[in-house]
């Protein structure tokens, strides 16, 4: 027992934190005190993250197999922990200037981010339902936060009724592998399913595959996407968009692997068909929005298209672009989303892509940081972004899926359309914007850093390739 309590010790650590901060802010200070838990729970959030990080290599497992500490859990968490830390960072400012920061914000975040990490270490249906709903109820909550707000209820509500749906889709995959194979355990699953599987078997996958492709937003399974992120609070966007979608590309690719592993060809069409559906539908539902938090939900969908065309190739060239891909991804959106944070006029938020007009004359850096991440997201060479669609890509056609990739191709090249339109508006609109000037410092620095990481990552990648080969190797063996 005290091996098993070792190796879920970072998720015991981070849920007694939550924990304790939703006692200490409740019968404490309460929201005076929302601050100071934003703060520290970032801290925490890092923390954890160095801790795991810097685990060294191996694999163990914990309560019988339920639970793996592998290399590739390891990255997905590091992934997700940094980014929860930063987007809390970034939504303090914003949140307290509008009487939204709650004590419990940053718990919810921190609650949700252990049910991540449960979700990438998963090795049995139990555990990854468990890591599965913590995240959910607690995306749940953060998502209808600004209880004054009509579209912000309709977020929550549409999250929740959506969610609910997924979630069942999911379990009755469950239990029909359950049927199937006689065991909720992964091991047993891709014991049961070697060589040629079940017609049952191959329907609890494709269930299993119709939950989890709503919990990346992947498209025919993307409705409630852009209305929640244009409904929930900005910083909640942003957290959207980031950790959750890495946690659940992680679990994707850990259920596909270590319980389907026997039978790639079945599920490679499933995740071939998600791909292209979501690489076109991102790319041409985004053309047509004016709201720039609706166009980077179609935008996310379009990315998870890629991610999954690296996860499609069934191989450990495959698992690795798609690591590579969501870690580029994060560090984008990120930046992306610093931007975001930051228009305003008269104090209050902005979201309409008109205002960006003639930008650049107020404010040349971040809007040449901002053209840089936006070259980086329709994947213009010789920026990060680029790599990483040329990795899956690369692995796509190395997988002998040519056809695949060159669909991405196509959906990329429409893609850069409404990426450059708004280049295009910040250094040739109509007339000048009004956005207020400066901002958050904070805001600036994630956006600079962002931008910075997109030109100067080319040399070697901040070594993020090779522990996205390391942690491939420990999945697909």
């Amino acid at each position: 027992m005290s091996a098993d309590l070792n190796i879920i010790l970072p998720e015991i650590f981070l849920s007694v934190f939550a924990m304790l901060g939703l006692l200490f802010g409740a019968y404490g200070g309460k929201d005076r005190l929302a601050s100071v838990f934003v703060w520290a729970t970032s801290a925490v959030l890092v923390a954890v993250a160095a801790w795991i990080g810097f685990q060294g290599a191996g694999t163990g497992s914990a309560f019988g197999g339920m639970f793996v500490d592998d290399g590739f859990a390891r990255f997905a968490k590091v992934t997700i922990l940094l980014s929860a830390a930063a987007i809390l960072l970034m939504s303090e400012n914003y949140m307290a200037r509008r009487d939204l920061l709650r004590f419990e914000y940053p718990m919810l975040i921190a609650l949700a981010c252990v049910g991540m990490m449960v979700m990438v270490s998963a090795g049995d249906l139990i555990a990854l339902y468990m890591g599965l709903e913590l995240q959910s109820l607690s995306l749940y909550v953060v998502a209808a936060l600004r209880r004054d707000s009509v579209k912000s209820t309709e977020a929550g509500l549409k999250y929740f009724v959506l969610g609910a749906l997924s979630s069942g889709l999911l379990l009755y995959g469950a239990s029909l592998v359950y049927g199937y194979t006689g065991s909720t355990l992964f091991a047993d699953v891709i014991a049961a399913a070697k060589g040629e599987a079940s017609v049952g078997l191959l329907f609890g996958l494709a269930f299993i595959a119709a939950g989890l492709a709503f919990k990346v937003s992947a498209a025919p399974f993307h409705m409630w996407t852009p209305d929640v992120y244009e409904g929930s609070p900005t910083p909640v966007t942003a957290f959207f968009a980031t950790a959750p979608k890495v946690a659940a590309m992680g679990l994707f690719a850990r259920v596909v692997h270590d319980a389907f592993g026997g039978i790639v060809g079945d599920w490679q069409q499933i995740l071939a068909v998600l791909s292209v559906a979501s690489m076109f539908l991102g790319a041409i539902a985004a053309i047509g929005q004016t709201n720039i938090k609706r166009l980077m939900a179609y935008s996310s969908i379009a990315h998870m298209g890629y991610a999954l065309m690296g996860l499609a190739a069934g191989t450990a060239q495959g698992v690795e672009s798609m690591l590579l891909y969501m870690a580029i991804y994060v560090t984008m959106n990120v930046g992306t989303f610093a931007f975001i944070l930051s228009m305003e006029k008269d104090g209050q938020p902005v979201v309409e892509i008109n205002a960006l007009s003639l930008y650049s004359k107020r404010e040349p850096l971040m809007a040449l940081a901002m053209l840089l991440l936006l070259f980086s997201l329709a994947g213009v060479p010789p920026l990060v972004g680029f790599f990483a669609k040329y990795s899956v890509l690369l692995a796509a056609v190395d997988a002998g899926m040519a056809w695949l990739a060159i669909l991405g191709v196509v959906a990329s090249v429409i893609g850069a359309f409404y990426y450059l339109r708004i280049v295009y508006l910040m250094y040739f609109g109509a007339e000048e914007s009004e956005l207020d000037q400066g901002g958050s410092g904070i805001l600036w620095g994630f956006l600079v850093a962002s931008a910075a990481a997109m030109v100067f990552g080319v040399v070697n990648l901040f070594g993020v390739e090779g522990a996205a080969a390391a942690a491939a190797a420990t999945l697909v063996n």
